[in-house]
């Protein structure tokens, strides 16, 4: 019987193939106290568990292939520095010392305390590191109950060895993965394979396995709720990644559907690959610069590869994460910034100075109680400059690196003049230091995100202050329409097509335009090609996007008539319901 189950879109296009089936993984946890001259061996356990986790992760980190994705060295490195996390440790010796829970149960009691204050956190990026935690847990509880290899699969038959889990007359048939969860070490351990695609019950379009789903160009539906218990092992399966919709068993029809489809889709991409060299220019001769979102130095290459012109926003904030207030020093930034910067190879970088907040586990210090409500307490500049000895740190770390090639520099979440006072102040006060040491150091441009509708309404007031804006689409719709995106609840509010939304958009680019400033924007409005001709038509020619998204995007700047454009997107933007009118 043919069914269907809707989850995520986060990787694009079409896979079909064989389910292979990875069970859940939770790891079944047993209760029992210990007495008081156990404690030492069960201490020595975790210890032992750690340790062997430790070593499996940095040899998939250290033996990674020259062509893995530099997302999956990424992962491996943040996974490793939870596997230290020292409120994880502690808490676990409390349970055994104080509590006396074996091992197992004290490790699965401290995941759930920590994993209490991930769902509490505003960034959709972060609360989803929870996952992460709970994998690097999952990985230590399958030693201590001596299966550490629990989430391995058997080999597929193109590797030569006959498995039960393919029974179809297709030995060459291609693989879907569907799980529960997958940490980036389980798909390591599957690179071998031929999976063609990712269906996951859990996760979201920031997760690890959409992250590399998208590194690897493969199509992948997160989210799914209950896929892994509905699909049984050797079903036929497509992943529609456009659409975030996994079909089971398809009927004969169907499938051809499909598979014409995803014929189209290669011979689409194949298309697209041949315009990496082609100039952004519309059809009127206007030049459209497309660049790079990027989370670590690694991530340069791909950039070059699509042909970004230069990277628009390199999130320094993943420098930071998971590192339980050890923040990484003036040195260890200078030296990513310094990585990223030779990785472009003579083209620019925008570094945004760290976005995090109180409500994220970086250095409780700054603040003991998380805000009851994050989205609107101390985070981004204003967690900048509550740290002025931190932000200094980074300050003259991009500084130094700036020597080395064109660096911009972006600061996140102003809303205030006295903000941007302070914020100059203390960029002035960088180069001072690093004068007074004799350190070389380069000069930046400064500009400044709008992504807050204070910010936006008094766009002229940063244009005086700053080179350049760039227009944090995702936080902008937040903000404007009072939506977290984060709750499912009112997640469909969440328009980037409505009239306020694109008003304060347009009137940012149009004040840039009329002072001569340029004006970007950096959110997942700028890689959806479906935004890109009203985006151009509003006057915008700098999108900043995934890499994964360039090409896609090019295709519609090169196809388009800018002049002709802006009178209908003038329409779009006097319409009451811009959706409608752009359907209609």
């Amino acid at each position: 019987m043919t069914f269907t189950v809707h989850g995520l879109a986060v990787a694009r296009g079409i896979a079909i193939g064989r389910a292979v089936l990875v069970a859940s993984s939770r790891v079944d946890v047993a209760h029992y106290f210990i007495e008081h001259d156990q404690i030492n061996t069960e201490l020595l356990r975790l210890r032992d568990a750690r340790d062997t986790v430790r070593q499996e992760l940095q040899e998939l980190h250290d033996n990674l292939a020259k062509d893995a994705p530099p997302e999956l060295a990424a992962i491996l490195e943040v996974h490793l520095m939870l596997l230290d996390d020292a409120m994880l440790a502690e808490g676990v010796k409390h349970w055994v010392s104080e509590r006396l829970y074996n091992a197992e149960w004290a490790l699965s009691s401290q995941l759930e305390v920590v994993a209490r204050q991930f769902d509490e956190m505003d960034d959709a990026y972060l609360r989803e590191r929870k996952g992460d935690l709970e994998q690097v847990v999952e990985r230590m509880l399958r030693h201590l109950k001596g299966h550490p290899n629990a989430m391995a699969i058997p080999a597929t038959r193109r590797t030569g060895n006959q498995q039960d889990l393919l029974l179809g007359d297709e030995v060459d048939a291609p693989l879907v993965l569907v799980a529960h969860d997958l940490s980036p070490a389980d798909m390591l351990q599957f690179k071998q394979s031929v999976f063609v695609g990712f269906v996951t019950d859990v996760g979201g379009k920031t997760s690890h396995t959409a992250i590399v789903a998208r590194s690897l160009d493969i199509p992948a539906v997160v989210g799914a709720r209950t896929a892994s218990q509905l699909v049984r092992q050797d079903d036929w399966v497509i992943i529609d990644g456009d659409a975030g919709v996994l079909i089971v068993n398809p009927s004969p029809i169907i499938l051809d559907e499909y598979q014409f489809k995803q014929r189209q889709a290669e011979v689409e991409r194949e298309r697209l690959s041949r315009l990496r060299h082609t100039p952004s220019l519309t059809l009127d001769g206007q030049k459209v610069e497309l660049l790079a979102n990027i989370e670590m130095p690694d991530d340069a290459p791909a950039a070059l590869h699509v042909g970004a012109v230069g990277v628009g926003l390199f999130r320094s904030e993943f420098l930071f994460m998971g590192r339980e207030g050890q923040l990484p020093d003036e040195e260890e930034q200078f030296a990513a910034y310094r990585r990223a910067i030779e990785g472009m190879k003579g083209l620019p970088v925008t570094i945004r100075t760290v976005d995090v907040g109180a409500d994220k586990p970086l250095d409780r210090s700054l603040k003991e109680e998380a805000s009851l409500n994050p989205a609107l307490g101390l985070r981004a500049i204003r967690w900048s400059l509550a740290d002025p000895t931190m932000f200094l740190n980074q300050l003259r770390a991009i500084l130094r690196a700036a020597a080395f090639g064109k660096v911009n520099l972006l600061i996140p979440m102003l809303a205030h003049g006295r903000e941007i006072r302070q914020t100059l102040a203390l960029l002035d006060q960088a180069r001072q230091q690093l004068d007074a040491r004799g350190v070389a150091y380069g000069e930046v441009k400064v500009g400044a995100m709008i992504e807050v509708p204070a910010a936006a309404l008094s766009v002229r007031m940063f244009l005086r202050h700053f080179d350049y804006l760039s227009i944090g689409t995702n936080d902008l719709i937040q903000y404007t329409l009072a939506i977290d995106r984060a709750d499912e609840q009112v997640a469909h509010l969440y328009d980037p097509l409505h009239p306020a939304v694109l008003r304060l958009v347009a009137d940012t680019i149009t004040a840039g335009r009329e002072v001569g400033k340029p004006v970007s924007v950096c959110g997942e409005m700028a890689g959806d090609p479906s935004m890109t001709r009203l985006l151009l038509g509003l006057g915008l020619r700098s999108f900043s996007m995934h890499p994964t998204q360039i090409l896609a995007v090019k295709q519609e700047v090169i196809r388009a008539d800018a002049n002709r454009l802006a009178p209908w997107a003038q329409q779009v933007l006097d319409a009451d319901d811009p959706a409608e009118f752009l359907l209609g």
